[in-house]
């Protein structure tokens, strides 16, 4: 007979009806215990104001670990060696961590999320891996969610996120503006500066501080280019943005200000 029948024999003999009921007491005092001390511990979170599914995650992982204690001790009074059972766990963690270590990574990542707090459902985020930009639409621990300006929702693992670099457009709540444009050499620097600025002070939802910018950025071949620089509300960028597009067209040609462009010359020979 094997040891681990003898061992399960000896176990079943060693039953009795004292163990019993000292096992259901501690089974009752534990769950008592668990419901006590899950309310404590769901008080003391909300008063580190952490994220709402941090907080949930927290509590469920307390919560396991508690149960995993009641069943150690259940199985204590009843005298099954807790050594084995420790064992049985630890091998079965392992497993789990073996056959799921994409996911764990994930977990990990959101973790590293949901604690840093690099940005929040509603912000305007780029990032570098897969050169994804969108809006967070949510955040959990595996995956977070984003929608493109061109109405797709991507999922992005949290491990790639948690290793990328984002920018996040959002946060601060303002975003510059910069618009490269190309003047004629013939066209005074001055002028054109006047013309740019003309047409920022046109346009509508340009912030007045910090104070908008016109700078000579380099010689081109056929024009000097200049970048026109200005801040907006983060919610009202792209409007702005387009709106001084073409605000600054209609000022070049109020004041006389080329824009230069390539020309294309045909000559037809006849034979």
């Amino acid at each position: 007979m094997s040891e681990g029948i003898q061992e399960l024999l000896r176990i079943v003999r060693s039953f009795t009806l004292e163990k019993a009921l000292t096992a259901l007491a501690i089974l009752l005092v534990c769950l008592l215990a668990i419901r006590v001390i899950n309310r404590i511990v769901q008080r003391f979170l909300r008063r580190t104001h952490l994220d709402p599914r941090m907080t949930k995650y927290l509590l469920a992982f307390v919560k396991v670990l508690l149960y995993i204690l009641t069943v150690l001790m259940v199985a204590q009074s009843l005298g099954i060696p807790t050594t084995s059972l420790v064992a049985l766990f630890s091998v079965l963690s392992l497993a789990v961590s073996l056959a799921v270590q994409d996911v764990l990574g994930n977990v990990a990542g959101g973790l590293v999320i949901l604690f840093s707090k690099p940005f929040q459902i509603g912000d305007y985020i780029e990032v570098d891996q897969g050169d994804v930009a969108g809006t967070v639409a949510e955040i959990d621990l595996i995956h977070t969610k984003l929608d493109t300006a061109d109405g797709q929702r991507v999922l992005m693992p949290n491990r790639t996120m948690a290793d990328s670099k984002i920018t996040n457009f959002t946060q601060l709540g303002t975003r510059r503006i910069d618009l490269a444009i190309g003047a004629s050499y013939d066209d005074p620097i001055p002028a054109v500066r006047a013309a740019c600025l003309k047409a920022v002070a046109a346009t509508p939802n340009i912030l007045s501080e910090p104070a908008p910018a016109v700078v000579v950025t380099d010689y081109g071949e056929s024009a000097i280019v200049y970048h026109v620089r200005c801040w907006s509300r983060v919610e009202t960028y792209w409007d702005a943005r387009n709106t001084l597009m073409e605000a600054i067209k209609a000022a070049f040609d109020e004041a006389g200000i080329t824009i230069p462009y390539n020309h294309l010359d045909i000559h037809i020979l006849e034979k």
